[in-house]
C-alpha cells in the first residue's frame, strides 16, 4: 500500500533484484535501470563472464551492491545452489525479473523453417525459456512467502507470445550475417510464460506477491536496414524500440508505482498491437 509521498514511488533503494539474463543485451539495461533507481542486484546468467561484468560495472557507476552469480536456470540444482548463494549474500529477495532466454545457446540452427526446425532445438528453447521459468519462480516465489516479503515477479515476454509475426517484414532480413524469422518455438514459449504468469497472480495474491509481464515488441539492435525499416512500416510511431525504452516500464512493474498491478502483460511495442 502506498503512503501519499508520490515523490517515493519509483523509488527502489534498499530492495534486492534478482536479474536473470542479466548479462545480455537486454539484461544489462535492466540493471542499469534498477541501479539508478537504487536497487541492490544479484545478476544472474549462465556465462560467468559477462553476468560478472555487469556487476562490477554497475555497482561502480551507481554505488550499490551487485553480484553476479552463474546459473543453469532449465536445471533444478543449479537454481537452487544459486537463490541459496544470492540469500547468503544478500540476505532476502525482493524482485524477481526472469529474462533469461536461451539466445541460441546450444541450437544447432535457431533461425530453420517450421518444416525444418529440429525437435532439439524445441526442446532447448523449451527448457531455458519455460522450463527455467518455472523453476526460478518457484524457489524464489517460495523464498518470498516464507520470509514474508510482499515482492513483485516479472516476465520478460515478446509481442509474439500474444500476436503472430508478420512473415513479409522478415523478407530479405538478416541478423548480423544470419537470415533470420521468429520460429514458432517463441511464440509458445512467450505465450505459455504469460499464461503462467496469470495464474502465479492468482495463487501468490493472499502473500502480497504481484506477478506481471513485460512484454516488448521489436528491439533495435543488430538486424539489418532492410529489416529495421520493415518493421518500423508496421509500427505506429514509425520505428524500432532502443533497450533503454523498455527499462522504463521494468522499473515501474518493480516498483511501488505498480502496488495495484498484477496478472496484466504490459505491452512496450510503439502502438503494434493496435494493428
Amino acid at each position: 500500500m502506498l503512503d501519499n509521498d508520490y515523490r517515493s514511488l519509483f523509488d527502489l533503494t534498499g530492495q534486492v533484484i534478482l536479474l536473470t539474463g542479466g548479462g545480455g543485451f537486454l539484461g544489462s539495461e535492466f540493471a542499469k535501470g534498477y541501479a539508478a533507481s537504487g536497487a541492490d542486484l544479484a545478476i544472474l546468467d549462465i556465462d560467468e563472464d559477462s553476468c560478472e561484468s555487469v556487476a562490477r560495472k554497475i555497482a561502480n557507476e551507481y554505488g550499490i551492491r551487485a553480484t553476479g552469480f552463474t546459473c543453469d536456470i532449465s536445471n533444478s540444482a543449479s537454481v537452487v545452489n544459486a537463490i541459496e548463494a544470492i540469500k547468503a549474500k544478500f540476505t532476502k529477495i525482493d524482485v524477481l525479473h526472469n529474462n533469461a532466454a536461451n539466445q541460441a545457446l546450444g541450437l544447432t540452427n535457431e533461425f530453420a523453417s517450421y518444416e525444418d526446425y529440429s525437435l532439439g532445438d524445441w526442446r532447448r528453447v523449451v527448457e531455458v525459456d519455460l522450463q527455467g521459468m518455472f523453476l526460478i519462480t518457484q524457489a524464489v516465489g517460495g523464498s518470498m512467502v516464507q520470509d514474508g516479503i510482499k515482492g513483485s515477479i516479472l516476465q520478460t515476454s515478446s509481442i509474439y507470445g500474444a500476436l503472430a509475426p508478420d512473415n513479409r517484414i522478415y523478407q530479405d532480413a538478416k541478423y548480423e550475417t544470419k537470415n533470420i524469422c521468429s520460429p514458432a518455438v517463441y511464440s509458445v514459449v512467450k505465450a505459455g510464460s504469460e499464461g503462467l504468469v496469470r495464474w502465479l497472480s492468482t495463487y501468490w495474491a493472499e502473500s502480497g506477491i504481484r506477478v506481471n509481464a513485460l512484454v516488448p515488441g521489436g528491439v533495435e539492435s543488430k538486424q539489418n536496414d532492410i529489416f529495421k525499416q520493415q518493421y518500423a512500416n508496421r509500427v505506429p510511431l514509425g520505428r524500432m524500440a532502443t533497450a533503454g525504452e523498455v527499462v522504463g516500464a521494468a522499473i515501474f512493474l518493480a516498483s511501488n508505482a505498480a502496488s495495484y498491478i498484477t496478472g496484466q502483460s504490459i505491452f512496450v511495442d510503439g502502438g503494434l498491437s493496435t494493428w
